[in-house]
């Protein structure tokens, strides 16, 4: 069952998507603000959490940038202002998609699907093909999508964002594979950001620093001219 934290200051759209998600098997908590919404995520686990921007103690940027640092649970921003700057800024803090109000609420349960999907945490329907593996390790990294965290030989937790951790997620599904520019930004595209060229190149880039890659002389994220970025290692589970 998936379980849901709706947090929005406004009564009868809580009240409204908590009915409304529950009719689609989820178990769903509800939070008016930010201290409301601490302190449930301080006693229990979610698996996504709907963030409205505009709540009265607290921005929704700042929660889902807390979110992402302390718990790492995708979050689904919600928010009037739709306009391309304030959903690139909300990707940026780590939110997985952005929904602008009003909005059909059918929609919302199949984004809620879609980010759990990419995360690994959707559930197959029978006679699907299995879902990948949830842990998987290479050089001595561990990595927990699920949990979206990496750990490094050393046994130290490495920050991800969004947009690292999609990129990554593509790289161990296909070690060994040369993959192209274009190829990357369709397995990494989020919604409502464009991407390009230079974004992917800057993604990685970013990547290879955490992962102690080394620019010049590259282990593990290998750049092919006119062809794309290999992750030359043997990944297992």
């Amino acid at each position: 069952m998936i379980r849901c934290l709706v947090v929005d200051d406004d009564s009868e759209i809580r009240q409204g998507l908590q009915a409304f998600l529950e009719r689609f098997g989820m178990q769903v908590s509800v939070a008016a603000d930010g201290r409301q919404m601490r302190q449930i995520l301080g006693a229990s686990a979610f698996d996504l959490v709907v963030l409205d921007i505009m709540l009265p103690d607290a921005s929704g940027l700042d929660l889902c940038r807390w979110i992402a640092q302390q718990h790492a649970t995708p979050v689904i921003m919600l928010t009037a202002q739709g306009d391309p700057g304030s959903r690139i800024v909300g990707l940026e803090m780590g939110a997985d998609d952005y929904l602008g109000k009003p909005f059909e609420p059918r929609e919302l349960v199949a984004r809620i699907n879609a980010v759990l999907r990419r995360a690994g945490k959707g559930s197959a329907p029978q006679g699907a093909a299995p879902q990948p593996s949830r842990q998987l390790r290479f050089e001595g990294w561990a990595f927990d999508r699920l949990l979206r965290q990496l750990v490094s030989p050393q046994q130290v937790v490495v920050a991800l964002s969004s947009a690292e951790f999609r990129l990554l997620s593509a790289f161990v599904e296909r070690p060994g594979r040369v993959l192209s520019r274009d190829q990357l930004i369709e397995l990494t595209r989020a919604p409502g950001v464009e991407v390009n060229d230079r974004s992917v190149d800057l993604a990685v880039s970013r990547l290879r620093q955490k992962l102690g890659d080394s620019p010049r002389e590259p282990r593990l994220i290998r750049t092919l001219r006119g062809e794309g970025y290999l992750f030359d290692v043997k990944v297992s589970t």
